[in-house]
């Protein structure tokens, strides 16, 4: 068993987005490219991408947290999480599960709309004659509810594995062991989770309007900032990276300004 302590009530959300954004600038070039990257290896190759999720996040991780610590990164460290790679492997299949859910469910639309008869688009809903309306309607009530269900239980699987990656990485320990610690410092830090997750919402949205080439920004700068809150919740330095502690207040509104 692992003796690794966590913060409670750690999370200073805004300050997370605030230094997130400040180490992304000052490598823009670097993040651009390593989070271009990411998210074409996790998103873009159909079954076997479920497999890399969490080494390639890991890998990011790893730079972030190094970059943190003002240590020089390269482009290559973004492969470092295969060195972990079967625990990690197991925290980000589990960490997909909403995701597959999802499909799942889309799948299962796509098969009511088309044994409704209303796969082709054309249904009027203000005409009640039309063969299976009933059963059209019905579906799309059911589909909403479960939409709806499932989207809090994909918040609340996101928030409880939210710092798994980063603590497997960071630590000899097993993927199950690093899901139940996430677990139980996210719940020590609900609030400032919940407003970690709103943020990034803010900002996914805003990268979204920037022609959506905002998002190749935006999403690096979320990751960074999940960096931030996971060592702000985990101050203590792993012994593996041979790292020197940092004080109190280094993850925090002190970060990059200069102030002591």
């Amino acid at each position: 068993m692992s003796n690794l302590q966590y913060e409670s009530g750690a999370i200073n959300a805004s300050d997370c987005y605030g230094n997130a954004w400040s180490l992304v600038n000052n490598k823009f070039g670097l993040y651009l490219g390593v989070g271009i990257v990411t998210m074409l290896m996790i998103g873009c190759i159909p079954l076997v991408s479920l497999f890399l999720v969490g080494p390639i996040m890991g890998g990011f991780y790893f730079l972030a947290l190094k970059d943190m610590r003002g240590e020089p990164v390269d482009f290559g460290m973004m492969f470092k999480g295969f060195d972990k790679f079967v625990p990690l492997m197991v925290i980000g299949l589990i960490q997909s599960i909403p995701g597959v859910i999802f499909q799942i469910i889309r799948f299962s639309m796509n098969i009511g709309q088309a044994l409704s008869g209303a796969s082709n688009g054309n249904i009027n809903f203000f005409q009640s004659d039309i063969p299976n309306f009933g059963l059209a309607e019905g579906i799309s009530i059911v589909m909403v509810f479960v939409g709806l269900v499932f989207a809090i239980i994909s918040i609340v699987w996101s928030i409880a594995l939210q710092f798994a990656i980063p603590i497997a990485l960071e630590n000899d320990i097993g993927a199950i062991e690093a899901i139940k610690l996430s677990m139980s410092a996210a719940v020590a830090n609900l609030g400032g989770m919940i407003l970690l997750i709103l943020l990034g919402a803010v900002a996914a949205i805003l990268g979204t309007l920037a022609l959506c080439l905002g998002l190749f920004v935006a999403i690096p700068v979320i990751w960074v900032a999940n960096a931030f809150a996971y060592r702000q919740v985990f101050p203590l330095i792993d012994r593996q990276f041979n790292m020197t502690p940092p004080p109190p207040n280094a993850y925090g509104s002190s970060f990059g300004s200069g102030m002591q």
